[in-house]
């Protein structure tokens, strides 16, 4: 018979409560602590016959583990966010959204987040996040636009903003200027949902984890630079065997150069190469022995590690967790809904220039009984990695207005 720890009771008899008189909560419970079985808790005290779980789809088997371990009385479809478009409406009394911070893009809802609002309506609606707000509060309207039963009456983002953000001006590409919404109200937004989130820390939860960050940098190939000053100057370059790299934006040009500091580069034509697994090589040596869980970014760094590290490399996670071969996961993908707890180490080949995906990533070692977490990011010399990871630990997401900046700071290193 499943046990939920004290604070899940509590949690739960709440929840359940607020749930039946506000139709939609938001369970802000931080990693680790347990909400997805606190969720599925509170739907088996609503006395529900349907619960439709929406989640990430490598979290769907741990999912199904816990609603076995529950044994409730209702029954329950674990779908991912990208078979959403499938799901028939009617069919569920309760719609529970995991990860629910992926809803909340701004001004303009994404067309999954309208395909969820479709299918919630006026149902019960339990939102799950350990991040709900990542960036900025900005993020919150959406997530409970999504229910009938929004605390906020607004039909769109616009309309909210005018009482909830201050709107300021950026500049963006070519220097031309458009609007900044990114200024929600914090204290404002706190009062309007004080009765809608349930909020839980892993200090509340008894947890003493330490998360020790370490930064070691890497010399790369010489021509990996040549050929990072070769697009800066020239946005182009052409192979001797044809392959074309353009950077004839300014999004394009961030991405390439962040690539190719790292070792892999996405041609023009659509294909990908390797060019340097100095990075890959270091990790190897630098942790042989030891069972650790790898971040990548760019899908052909995944085959540069696996060139590197062969058989003793996995993607699968129950493989990673019955085995002592080591995982990689894009960083995007692996950041939500799983646990790596079984790795000595957490390693990042290469960072996201999402503030989010370092915030949620960086946990995914954390258990209550575990003292201390060891991340270790892997920088090439002079790369781009040092300042997306000052932007980030910030909290705020690495853009090309700050590639613009440090391209034209290195300049001028250079030059004195």
């Amino acid at each position: 018979m499943l046990q939920f720890r004290p604070y899940q009771e509590t949690i739960i008899e709440e929840g359940t409560k607020r749930l039946s008189r506000l139709r939609i909560i938001l369970l802000a419970m931080e990693v680790r602590t347990g909400k997805t079985l606190t969720s599925l808790g509170i739907a088996d005290k609503m006395h529900i016959n349907s619960v439709l779980f929406i989640t990430k789809k490598k979290a769907i088997s741990s999912i199904k583990a816990d609603y076995k371990l529950l044994n409730p009385s209702y029954s329950i479809n674990i779908t991912n966010y990208e078979a959403v478009h499938k799901v028939t409406a009617n069919d569920y009394d309760l719609i529970i959204v995991d990860e629910s911070h992926s809803l909340g893009a701004f001004p303009k809802a994404s067309v999954r987040t309208k395909r969820i609002k479709e299918i919630i309506g006026s149902k019960y609606c339990i939102l799950l996040s350990g991040t709900p707000t990542p960036e900025s509060w900005s993020q919150i309207f959406h997530q409970f636009w999504v229910s009938e039963y929004s605390p906020f009456p607004h039909n769109s983002f616009y309309a909210w903003a005018k009482n909830y953000v201050n709107v300021t001006q950026k500049f963006v590409a070519h220097g031309n200027k458009a609007n900044d919404y990114s200024g929600a109200n914090e204290n404002l937004i706190r009062q309007k949902l004080s009765k809608y989130i349930i909020s839980f820390s892993q200090s509340q939860a008894g947890f003493t984890s330490k998360v020790n960050e370490h930064i070691l940098e890497v010399e790369m190939k010489p021509t990996t630079y040549k050929l990072v000053k070769t697009i800066e100057k020239d946005l182009v370059y052409e192979g001797k065997n044809g392959g074309v790299i353009l950077a004839d934006t300014p999004v394009k040009l961030m991405q390439k150069v962040h690539q190719i500091y790292s070792g892999t580069i996405k041609l023009e034509d659509g294909s990908a190469t390797i060019i340097d697994d100095s990075k890959g090589l270091f990790i190897q040596q630098k942790f042989q022995g030891k069972k650790i869980g790898i971040f990548y970014k760019f899908k052909e760094e995944l085959k540069l590690l696996q060139s590197v590290f062969g058989d003793d490399l996995t993607t699968d996670l129950e493989v990673f967790n019955t085995t002592n071969k080591n995982i990689a996961l894009q960083i995007v993908s692996g950041r939500e809904g799983i646990s790596l707890s079984k790795a000595d180490y957490l390693v990042y080949f290469n960072i996201d220039f999402s503030a989010t995906s370092y915030w949620q990533s960086r946990d995914r070692l954390t258990t209550k009984d575990r003292m201390q977490n060891d991340v270790y990011w892997i920088f090439s010399k002079g790369g781009l990695e040092q300042k997306i990871y000052e932007r980030v630990l910030e909290k705020k997401s690495f853009t090309t207005k700050h590639y613009e900046r440090s391209t034209i700071s290195k300049q001028v290193d250079q030059t004195i």
